[in-house]
């Protein structure tokens, strides 16, 4: 976009600003590069604009006055190099000034596009909390798709405040060709169902709790994820008081046709509170958007190595560390362990945190599910550790 009396525009690459002439070669080369947008007086960009010919992608975001994102676009190249599909849109409408971006009760409206020419709308005006009120439309061939622009070509912002007409407004739950579908983040289990002694889930019957030690976590972020997988600060965290937390696992009874009758773990949970938990959510990472979950989908911590772990996010990377010292044969911290019914403790120490290592039915990405209370406090953090469970109340 060429710059005018009212916009200023940067670019950027590295983390370095760079000259119009090196940002215009980079574009010639297919190289990444960001083109930053800015009004005169105001501290946060107006837009930014992500390009990587060579990735086939662009990906603008527009901002408000607080440094929110309030609608971003991607743009994705087909084969036709001249030309981009609009591959998704997002708008976030912010009820006031001190709502976050990644506040779930945020209204929004996403639009996913496909190059067949159909548009999935997605309206949330009580936000990922909240039910959405979706249709598959179809969509006139010039809504799909945009002409490449050159480096100097660009017409305007990054994303509009608003999404295109053909959008339309918020419609009637009756409408015909709306559907309304229930919270994704939302969910109908209460896992505290199988920490119930006596109840019966399909093939399962509960005993009772099993204590497993319990966790520091004096910052007040909870970090859920593998220890052993290498991915760093865990990507979830929960906002929990700061304190001490007891750890149980759901020991249950399970009947099998050909393996006969056996106990095992099914979940793991972190008593937060001491009320019951009215319901459950499922605990999201940075950029996690429940809009983008199929059917039968959820988002979670990732692990190869079948395992996960409760910590405090503020010193997940040191008690990380500790563990793998502590693992050691012959190591001075090896007394730091203790054995737990569903994997060990770590005792911290000095760090004044603990990390709860759980071992799951396997790898791949696990949940975690947030119990709340009836006035939305944290009373819970739990995770299925095996078992195709059936906790709906």
């Amino acid at each position: 976009m060429p710059e005018t009396a009212h916009v200023n525009v940067t670019y950027r690459s590295g983390g370095r600003e760079l000259t119009p002439g090196e940002a215009r070669a980079r574009d010639v080369e297919g190289l990444p590069y960001e083109v930053v947008y800015r009004a005169p007086g105001r501290e946060m960009p107006l837009g930014v604009r992500m390009v990587a010919w060579r990735a086939g992608t662009v990906d603008a975001w527009a901002y408000d006055e607080y440094g929110r994102r309030t609608a971003e676009a991607e743009l994705r190249m087909r084969d036709d190099a001249g030309r981009l599909l609009v591959r998704r849109l997002l708008v976030r409408r912010f009820p006031d000034a001190r709502a976050a971006e990644s506040d779930p009760d945020c209204p929004r409206t996403a639009v996913e596009l496909s190059a067949s020419g159909t548009a999935r709308i997605s309206h949330q005006p009580g936000g990922m909390r909240g039910d959405s009120l979706e249709a598959e439309v179809e969509v006139a061939e010039a809504d799909l798709w945009v002409v490449r622009p050159g480096f100097d070509d660009w017409a305007g912002l990054p994303v509009a405040d608003s999404l295109p007409d053909w959008v339309g407004g918020l419609p009637d739950s009756e409408a015909a060709g709306w559907r309304r579908v229930p919270s994704r983040l939302r969910g109908p289990a209460d896992f505290d169902r199988v920490f119930r002694a006596g109840t019966e889930i399909g093939g399962l019957k509960v005993l009772d709790p099993v204590p497993c030690g319990s966790v520091r976590v004096p910052s007040g972020v909870l970090a859920v994820a593998c220890p052993d997988t290498g991915e760093g600060l865990s990507r979830i965290t929960v906002d929990v008081p700061p304190g001490t937390y007891p750890m149980e696992a759901a020991w249950v009874q399970v009947a099998e046709k050909y393996w006969g009758s056996y106990e095992d773990v099914a979940a793991v949970r972190l008593l937060i509170g001491d009320g019951p938990a009215v319901v459950w959510e499922m605990a999201l990472g940075p950029g996690d958007d429940t809009l983008r979950l199929r059917e039968g989908e959820a988002f979670g911590y990732g692990t190869d190595a079948a395992a996960g772990a409760f910590g405090d996010a503020e010193v997940w990377e040191e008690l990380r560390y500790l563990l793998e010292r502590a693992r050691r044969q012959g190591s001075p911290e090896r007394d730091r362990l203790s054995d737990s019914l569903v994997g060990m403790n770590l005792d911290g120490g000095s760090l004044g945190a603990d990390l709860a290592v759980f071992c799951t039915g396997g790898d791949g990405v696990h949940p975690v599910w947030v119990g709340r209370s009836a006035s939305g406090e944290v009373v819970r953090v739990a995770v299925r550790t095996a078992f195709e469970l059936d906790l709906e109340g």
